[in-house]
């Protein structure tokens, strides 16, 4: 019997990116940190006038100004045009623009005549299936999913997304040009959320819950990043933007009524222009002079706004804090497994350990889980019932608990 063999990589010689944005920038910097040519587009002259700083902020260490050395690496590394004719000359484009789905079809529409016949392109979308992106594509053999994580300089996850019409030759090629620029690619299945958000929205979700709850800001911070999380919750969502959180969420409230639930306060602040580090407020203050990798300052501004939707203040202890937003994960996890969306228990901690920042150290939500005991784990969920079916044991839990079973024998 003759065997099949994946065809070799196609060489990514420059890429092009289509945002200017802090996603954009980022993605763009991690590219030339492997010395990859960069060409970046924008209809926004002012994104575009903006972006070699953004780039070169990205690539200076924490805490300082970009050396000369950074500087002469943009310079030589980036271009910066409006023109799609010139995204001819690149062997991918990566899309990363706004959450929407009309938007991006718009955009595609009218950049694919521009696209020399051998190259690859690729939305970084978080949550919009690439079917439903490729569907109007007079080519979608070419086309699939890239998606990035936030910060994108801490993240080495990147989720390659095969839509229904793409082809081996774009997967093999994406998979290696993801591992040329350092990253760690993981082929995910082609659906709302894909894996990793699918298990962050419900951790965010919890985290706008417990404000409406009264538990303060700080407290829910402090949960999270006690526990080992890279970032807090809240600060996660303003490193993301709330805008890009909004949209994302609407996209999974769709495909997962009974488990996202719409936040008043989400809306508040998006309505208050308060995106994140992107417009210099969200659920803290980012003044002017503040590197992308420094924290936020607080904002007594924010209480402020969410005052209204409170429910009651009150004291919560810092592990019932943590039981909601793990656990809140936790349950989104055993659903992908119980429908067979990944192979094992590894794919999803290597999910949250490279793409949200779980700490490395504990192994991941699953390995986790196993430290515990799915008794226990069962026990802290029953416990927790009463706030809503959120909070309700699967299937899968309560099998595995029923004879002590661990994820990894």
């Amino acid at each position: 019997m003759e065997l099949k063999h994946s065809p070799p990589p196609k060489t990514i010689r420059r890429v092009a990116i289509v945002g200017a944005g802090m996603m954009g920038a980022a993605i763009a910097a991690a590219n030339v940190r492997r010395n990859v040519p960069v060409l970046l587009a924008d209809s926004d002259p002012q994104a575009l006038a903006t972006a070699a700083k953004r780039i070169a902020e990205e690539l200076a260490d924490i805490g300082e100004p970009p050396s000369p050395q950074v500087v002469e690496s943009v310079r030589r590394f980036v271009a910066v045009s409006p023109d799609d004719a010139q995204l001819g000359d690149c062997d991918l484009l990566l899309e990363s623009i706004v959450e929407s789905e009309p938007v991006k079809q718009q955009l595609y529409a009218r950049i694919e005549p521009h696209l020399a016949p051998s190259a690859i392109w690729a939305s970084n979308t978080s949550t919009i299936p690439i079917g439903r992106l490729s569907a109007k594509l007079a080519d979608g053999r070419r086309f699939l999913g890239l998606h990035f994580f936030h910060p994108v300089r801490e993240r080495p996850l990147v989720e390659v997304i095969r839509g229904p019409q793409t082809d081996e030759p774009t997967i093999t090629t994406a998979t290696a040009y993801v591992r040329s620029i350092g990253k760690t690619p993981l082929t995910v299945g082609d659906q709302p959320g894909f894996l990793a958000n699918r298990l962050l929205f419900p951790y965010l979700t919890e985290a706008f819950e417990l404000l409406l709850d009264g538990v303060g800001l700080a407290d829910i911070e402090l949960a999270a990043t006690g526990f080992g999380m890279a970032l807090g919750p809240l600060r996660l969502i303003d490193e993301i933007g709330m805008d890009t959180v909004f949209s994302s969420g609407r996209v999974l409230l769709k495909a997962f009524p009974d488990r996202i639930n719409p936040s008043p306060i989400m809306v508040a602040m998006y309505k208050a222009g308060r995106l994140g580090r992107k417009t210099g407020a969200g659920f803290f203050a980012y003044p002017p002079g503040l590197g992308p990798a420094e924290p936020g300052r607080r904002d007594p501004a924010v209480n402020r706004l969410i005052t209204a939707w409170i429910r009651q203040p009150r004291a919560v202890p810092a592990d019932h804090i943590l039981a909601r937003l793990l656990l809140s994960m936790f349950q989104e996890a055993t659903l992908i497994l119980e429908e067979r969306q990944v192979r094992d228990p590894r794919t999803i901690d290597l999910a949250v350990v490279s793409g949200l920042g779980f700490p490395a150290a504990r192994g991941g939500l699953l390995r986790w889980a196993d430290a515990l005991g799915t008794k226990q784990i069962l026990a802290m969920l029953e416990e927790l019932s009463p706030l809503g079916p959120r909070f309700a044991p699967t299937a899968l839990l309560r099998k595995m608990a029923a004879k002590s079973q661990p994820f990894y024998p």
